[in-house]
């Protein structure tokens, strides 16, 4: 099980096909592979967003995570898991979090990949702070599922 943050952009598809490479020892036991890729809005609470700002606890975030997909795999029978979110400044239609579950079964695989986002969107710790044209405001809430 894998959680990365990043500073920079990245190609979600990439990225799961060279993580899912590494799953040799998986071969013939998955027979599903669940993933969720999200992206950054132009828009939000009836505002115009140009760019956001991601900012995080270095250590303590990426440790959340990991208790998140440990929550997850102690639910289902997940063979594996990959979790990236992006930190920092994002534009419009930048991938922020890409998000695989690896499992035998196909409803293992899509309650657990809804569970780590869910549970990342409600309590993970980030904080969001979008440039709109009246100037920078702070995120108070996330957006509903």
């Amino acid at each position: 099980m894998k959680i990365e943050l990043r500073d920079a952009p990245f190609d979600p598809l990439v990225e799961l096909g060279r993580y899912q490479n590494t799953l040799t020892g998986l071969h013939g036991q998955y027979g599903a592979t669940a993933i969720f890729i999200g992206t950054m809005r132009d828009f939000n609470d009836g505002a115009t967003v140009q760019e956001m700002t991601l900012e995080h606890y270095p250590g303590m975030t990426e440790r959340h995570l990991q208790r998140i997909v440990e929550a997850a795999a102690r639910e289902w029978p997940l063979l594996d898991a990959l979790v990236i979110h992006r930190v920092g400044a994002l534009q419009p239609n930048d991938p922020i979090v890409l998000v695989a579950v690896w499992s035998a079964q196909r409803a293992a695989a899509f309650a657990a990949c809804r569970l780590i986002m869910e549970e990342l969107k409600a309590k993970a710790p980030f904080w969001k702070r979008e440039e709109t044209a009246a100037g920078p405001r702070w995120v108070a809430h996330n957006t509903p599922s």
